[in-house]
C-alpha cells in the first residue's frame, strides 16, 4: 500500500505540473523553441542555441511534443522527491504532492515543465548539484548515476546552467577545504557530470553541424548588452570612420535595445547577422573592455542587480511567436493542427494576472534567503536549510551576472531559477511546524490536548 501510495502521489504531482500544458490543449511555445527544433533539420549551429535540447525536441517530437513536457514534470517530480527526502521528509507522498501543488499555484514551475524550452533544467541541475554534493549520504547508487546524467544533459542545453554549476562546485570544493561540509565523493562526481555535459554538448554539434565547438553567441549577446548601455555607440562616435568596422556607416540606425537589434528588423539583418557581424560584434566587445573599464565595471553591477529582480513569469510565451510557429509547420507538420488548435495561438494566454501572484511571492522568498541561511547556522538541526539556502543564493548571484553581463537583462532568466526560494521557504516551514508539534508536551491522561 506505501509503494502505491508513493506511485500515486508521483503521478498526481506530474499532472499537476502538465496543468498548463493540459489546458492550453498543447505544450507551450515560447520565442526561442524554434531555433531549438530548427538544429538538426537546419545543419548548422546557432547561438544561444543548444544541439543537445534541440536533439531532445526531435527525437520526442510525436506526438505533439507530449513526451517532451511529460519527461520535464516527470523529471521535476523526481527530483523534488530526492530534495525532500535528503531534507528528513522520507519517501512520504503527501509532502511531495503538497509541496508540488503549492508551487504549482503560487510559482512559475508548472509553466516551465508545460513549455518547449530548455529552462526547467536550471532549476533542476541546481537541485540535483546540490543533493548530489550535500546529501550524497540519503541517495542510492542509481540516484548517483541518474543524477549525474541529469546534470550533464542540463548543462548541455544552455551555457548560463553550465556557469551556475561550475561556480556552485567552484565554492564547494573551496569550503570543503576548510570546512567539514559536503561530500567529496559528490564534487567529484558535479565535475564528472559538468565534464560530461561539455563532451555531450561538442558531441551534438558534430553530429548536427560537423563541426566541433562550443554553441556560439557569447560575445554577440555581450555586445548587445554594452549596445543597450550606450557604450557601443561611444566606441563608433570615438573610432569611425574606420575601413575595418561596417558599423561605422550605419551607427545612426543601431537601435538603444539589444532584442530589437537581434530578433527586429534592424541593420543587424542587412550586414549578415551573427556570421556576417560576429566578428565585428567581438572586437568592439574586447576593445570596450579595455577602453571603458570603469563604465563596464558600472553598467555589470547595474545589469546584475536588475537580473536579480527579474523574475516574471511567462516571458517570451506569446501568440506571436511566429518563428517557433514556423519551425513546427515546416519540420514536425503533422504537429501543426494541434499546434493551431491551442488556446495560445488564439490569444487566450495572459501573465498579467498570474504574475500580480508569482512576482511577489519570488521577491519576498529571495529576501528569506538570507534569514534561513543564517538561522540554520545557528541552529545544528536546521544546518541542512543553512547550506541549501546558500546553494540557491549563490546560483541566482551566478545566474544574474551570466546573464545580466555578459547577455541582457529578462525575466526568463531570472524566473528559471528563482522558484528554488519558494520552494526552500516551504520545506523552512514545514520543518519548523513539525518540530513545534514534536516539541509540544503531551497531554495528561484523560484531558483534551
Amino acid at each position: 500500500m506505501r509503494d502505491i501510495a508513493r506511485i500515486g502521489g508521483a503521478l498526481a504531482a506530474v499532472a499537476i505540473l502538465l496543468a498548463p500544458a493540459i489546458w492550453n490543449r498543447f505544450p507551450l511555445l515560447q520565442y526561442d523553441t524554434g531555433g531549438y527544433l530548427a538544429r538538426w533539420f537546419e545543419g548548422y549551429l546557432v547561438p544561444s542555441r543548444s544541439t543537445v535540447y534541440g536533439l531532445f525536441l526531435t527525437a520526442f517530437a510525436h506526438p505533439d511534443f507530449w513526451l517532451v513536457v511529460i519527461v520535464q514534470a516527470a523529471l521535476t517530480v523526481w527530483v523534488l522527491a530526492l530534495v525532500l527526502r535528503a531534507l528528513g521528509f522520507g519517501g512520504r507522498p503527501i509532502p511531495l504532492l503538497a509541496v508540488t501543488a503549492l508551487l504549482s499555484v503560487f510559482t512559475t514551475l508548472p509553466w516551465l515543465a508545460s513549455v518547449l524550452l530548455t529552462d526547467i533544467f536550471a532549476g533542476l541541475a541546481v537541485l540535483a548539484l546540490h543533493v548530489l554534493v550535500f546529501a550524497d549520504a540519503a541517495l542510492r547508487r542509481w540516484e548517483r548515476a541518474a543524477l549525474v546524467g541529469l546534470i550533464a544533459f542540463a548543462v548541455a542545453t544552455h551555457s548560463a546552467t553550465f556557469a551556475t554549476l561550475l561556480a556552485i562546485l567552484a565554492v564547494a570544493a573551496t569550503a570543503r577545504c576548510f570546512f567539514p561540509i559536503g561530500a567529496i565523493g559528490g564534487i567529484t562526481r558535479g565535475i564528472a557530470a559538468l565534464t560530461l555535459g561539455a563532451l555531450m554538448l561538442l558531441g551534438a554539434n558534430f553530429i548536427t553541424s560537423g563541426r566541433i565547438a562550443w554553441t556560439p553567441g557569447g560575445i554577440a549577446l555581450s555586445f548587445g548588452r554594452m549596445l543597450q548601455d550606450g557604450i557601443v555607440a561611444q566606441y563608433l562616435k570615438e573610432h569611425c570612420p574606420n575601413p575595418r568596422l561596417r558599423l561605422c556607416s550605419h551607427q545612426h540606425e543601431l537601435p538603444t535595445d539589444a532584442d530589437v537589434f537581434f530578433w527586429g528588423e534592424s541593420v543587424f539583418d542587412r550586414l549578415g547577422r551573427f556570421r556576417g557581424l560576429g566578428d565585428e560584434m567581438g572586437t568592439i566587445v574586447f576593445e570596450s573592455l579595455r577602453a571603458y573599464p570603469a563604465w563596464q565595471a558600472k553598467a555589470a553591477i547595474a545589469a546584475t542587480a536588475r537580473q536579480l529582480v527579474r523574475v516574471g513569469t511567462g516571458e517570451g510565451v506569446v501568440d506571436s511567436a511566429w518563428h517557433s510557429q514556423g519551425m513546427i509547420e515546416r519540420h514536425t507538420p503533422s504537429a501543426n493542427a494541434g499546434m493551431r488548435a491551442a488556446r495560445q495561438q488564439r490569444g487566450e494566454l495572459d501573465f498579467t494576472a498570474i504574475n500580480r501572484i508569482h512576482k511577489p511571492i519570488a521577491l519576498a522568498s529571495m529576501l528569506l534567503l538570507l534569514p534561513i541561511m543564517a538561522w540554520g547556522y545557528r541552529h545544528k538541526p536546521f544546518a541542512d536549510l543553512s547550506q541549501f539556502a546558500a546553494t540557491t543564493a549563490l546560483a541566482f548571484l551566478t545566474n544574474a551576472v551570466v546573464c545580466g553581463v555578459l547577455a541582457n537583462t529578462h525575466d526568463r532568466y531570472g524566473a528559471r531559477l528563482v522558484w528554488l526560494a519558494p520552494l526552500l521557504v516551504l520545506i523552512a516551514g514545514w520543518r519548523l511546524c513539525e518540530q513545534a508539534r514534536s516539541a509540544a508536551p503531551a497531554p495528561a491522561d484523560g484531558r483534551r490536548a
